[in-house]
């Protein structure tokens, strides 16, 4: 009897050990992921298409997944179910981003609602101020005058290159648009002009900053090595920043010459905030810098990928412009934004686009700031988060035919973009979400609606529609989309 009692007693002691052995151990480890190499990690394996890379690997790892970059351990998530999980259950403890070390050019980190800690007061208080002053429903309709007068210049640049045979570089097109909006939004004034090289200037200086901070950089992959900025990043940004930085101090410097010189713009009322102690200039400076990073380069990105897809499906293309006469008229008369509601295949056209063609593919990495138990895996305190979403965009488990560019799928599914359906969120989700989504999605739709409704389209060359992307902190068209407007 005593033997049995003594065997039991064993046999529950060995039951307990190996429960405890899953807690302590099964569930602490990393997502699978590929063998890293001594000291180097994965590196070799990412290439210069990281995305494309990391694309691969997720058919073997799996929809999280672990990679050791150099010192750094990053998890790739890649599943709208495990997206989800991350932005629901975990949100604050992985909302931080990981700030590259080109970031920190010009003390940049330390200013920027961008990169600040999600916990930081100072990062509160921009994004809200940015948010008040921008990206308010209230905010935008007021501004909407300016949308609709800096697309109707761009229309007439069309006009002109149509009348004379010229091709239309799209994504410039797009980007003077773009930066002219948001510098009269802001200051009241234009920065450049569809004739002048000041466009170019500006958009090569913020894809310059975008691909710094996408690229592989031993200082980012390890820390140790910082200090020392073997690859010449860090040194090669601060110029780029201090570019962008002397273009808004002149800006500001020349506003506060004269004190009775009260314009009723952004810039005004922030200057407001600084003489009520509420932020300082330096604030404002590199705000502005956020601002025109953000959402300058991204939004002429989104729509130079839209006509690319439609130039390379014209039946889809003709769609859209039907549905445009339906609503608008074939006189000529112009989009308004409140026309935007009534043309669901503009609307699916976009989210079509930003599905196959996301201008984040990782989004902005993020940072663990604490451990979190992540679908049964221990995700460590400072690794670095990507969530997936060009992969996530082309899954055939969530996307029939995925590389398939059909708007249709967007009419048949009730699927926004407002980061709730973790199957298409291009502009992230939860508490560090991209806040100038609402002025992205207006100024896209609008652009977009606008060029296919006036004219017809050409590529210029068939290489001109060539989807070959190159990676940075967004995707861009390697060659860029030169396209011959005609008359409708």
């Amino acid at each position: 009897m005593e033997y049995y009692t003594t065997l039991l007693l064993l046999l529950a002691i060995l039951i307990t050990t190996i429960q405890c052995s899953k807690i302590l151990f099964g569930k602490s480890k990393l997502p699978p992921g590929p063998k890293p190499w001594p000291i180097i990690g994965n590196i070799l394996k990412l290439g210069d298409n990281p995305h494309l890379a990391v694309a691969e690997l997720v058919k073997i790892y799996g929809p999280i997944m672990s990679l050791k970059l150099g010192s750094k351990t990053t998890i790739v998530i890649s599943s709208p179910e495990v997206a989800k999980e991350m932005f629901l259950n975990h949100d604050l403890a992985l909302s931080s981003k990981f700030v590259p070390e080109a970031e920190k050019a010009e003390n940049h980190d330390k200013f920027s609602m961008i990169w600040l800690p999600s916990a930081s007061p100072k990062r509160t208080n921009l994004r809200k101020i940015a948010t008040i002053q921008l990206f308010t429903s209230r905010q935008l309709n007021m501004s909407q005058d300016i949308r609709q007068k800096k697309v109707k210049e761009l229309v007439e640049y069309v006009q002109q290159c149509s009348e004379k045979g010229l091709p239309v570089n799209i994504g410039k097109a797009a980007f003077t648009t773009s930066l002219n909006l948001l510098s009269n939004t802001l200051f009241s004034v234009d920065l450049a002009s569809h004739v002048s090289s000041n466009t170019q200037e500006f958009k090569d200086l913020i894809w310059s900053i975008l691909e710094e901070c996408g690229r592989a950089n031993l200082s980012d992959l390890f820390p140790l090595l910082k200090k020392l900025d073997l690859q010449g990043a860090l040194k090669r940004t601060s110029g780029y920043f201090k570019k962008l930085l002397g273009i808004f101090e002149e800006i500001i410097v020349e506003r506060l010459k004269d004190p009775t010189d009260v314009k009723d713009d952004v810039l005004g009322t922030l200057l407001k905030l600084v003489k009520d102690q509420e932020m300082s200039v330096d604030d404002i400076r590199h705000m502005l810098v956020d601002l025109f990073i953000a959402g300058t380069d991204t939004t002429s990105n989104a729509l130079e990928w839209a006509m690319t897809e439609l130039l390379r499906n014209p039946e889809i293309m003709k769609k859209a412009q039907i549905e445009l006469d339906q609503v608008l008229g074939k006189d000529g008369s112009i989009l308004q934004e409140s026309d935007i509601t009534n043309l669901p295949y503009i609307d699916a056209i976009m989210k079509e686009t930003m599905r196959l063609h996301p201008v984040g593919p990782f989004l902005v990495p993020r940072k663990a700031e604490e451990k979190v138990l992540l679908c049964g895996y221990w995700i460590p305190k400072d690794s670095i988060i990507w969530v997936n979403i060009w992969s996530i965009g082309r899954d055939p488990s969530v996307w029939p035919n995925p590389n398939m560019f059909s708007p249709e799928r967007f009419i048949e599914r009730n699927i926004d973009i407002k980061g709730q359906d973790f199957k298409l969120i291009p502009f992230g989700s939860g508490r560090r979400m991209c806040p100038a989504m609402p002025l992205a999605n207006r100024m896209v739709h609008l652009m977009l609606a606008t060029l296919i409704h006036s004219f017809n389209w050409n590529a210029a060359s068939p290489k001109a529609i060539d989807i070959e992307e190159k990676f940075g902190l967004t995707l861009q068209k390697v060659e860029p989309l030169q396209a011959i407007p005609l008359p409708k």
